[in-house]
């Protein structure tokens, strides 16, 4: 079994809570809630979101050892990618590279790469999230931040 991925399965298994903040839609609180859970086995974790806001889709991710630590994410406008998982002391990150020739984790349908940063708080019942957005990977810009409370 991996055991990055047990590590970071043992910190997000459970119920959450989410508010979050978009730049294209500037001044709105979008909340929602995410529900992560092993797969029988506990090789791959199942990871489910949604949200109360119409612009932004709800969501179902594997993360497991696919060539490598990675997340295959699907949401209901029929969206597919594929992302790197990285797991840190802090917490674990996620990118896909539209420019990468590794396959593996370059989403061809993506006209953008991809960086999401999350960050452990409060003996991991807060996580914190931000992503970055670049359509030429040099220049970066803000995109998603998301804050995660697990409910108890």
């Amino acid at each position: 079994m991996n055991a990055e991925l047990q590590n970071l399965g043992r910190r997000l298994v459970g119920r959450w809570t989410t508010e979050a903040t978009h730049p294209g839609l500037p001044g709105t609180i979008i909340r929602g809630s995410s529900a992560i859970e092993w797969l029988e086995g506990e090789r791959f974790l199942i990871y489910r979101s949604s949200y109360d806001h119409p612009d932004i889709p709800d969501s179902i991710s594997i993360i497991g050892d696919t060539e490598g630590l990675r997340m295959h994410y699907f949401d209901t406008r029929g969206v597919h990618r594929i992302l790197k998982v990285t797991v840190t002391r802090e917490g674990w990150e996620m990118a896909m590279d539209r420019h990468s020739s590794a396959g593996s984790f370059a989403s061809p349908d993506a006209p953008f790469s991809q960086r999401m940063t999350y960050t452990f708080e409060d003996e991991d019942r807060t996580m914190s999230g931000k992503a970055m957005l670049s359509y030429d990977n040099v220049n970066w810009d803000d995109d998603l931040e998301i804050t995660y409370r697990r409910l108890l």
